[in-house]
């Protein structure tokens, strides 16, 4: 599999709290390319930096990537930046 390759902002997963889990969307046009909506694992990077993490259904037919605090330390990035993603989903050929 091709790895997927987007632009997309890092937000709070729930926006009203302004904390706690972030994510990017995954655009509704690469959803399918990875799977559909399901939860699974994945590797790539974020804005150059390489990671390990998980996608997930975010409710209204869209799937968020999960994006620690360990990802954005490493890719120099923060809440609201929008960041180059590239994911593949893991044993996936």
């Amino acid at each position: 599999m091709d790895p997927i390759r987007f632009r997309a902002p890092i937000r709070y997963w729930n926006p009203e709290k302004a904390s706690g889990l972030a994510v990017a969307d995954v655009p509704a046009d690469q959803v399918a390319a990875l799977g559909g909506l399901k939860q699974q694992r994945v590797r790539g990077a974020v804005a150059g930096a390489e990671f390990a993490s998980s996608v997930m259904p975010a409710g209204g037919g869209r799937l968020a990537l999960s994006v620690s605090k360990a990802m954005m330390s490493a890719a120099g990035v923060s809440i609201g930046d929008e960041v180059d993603v590239e994911i593949s989903a893991v044993g996936r050929d």
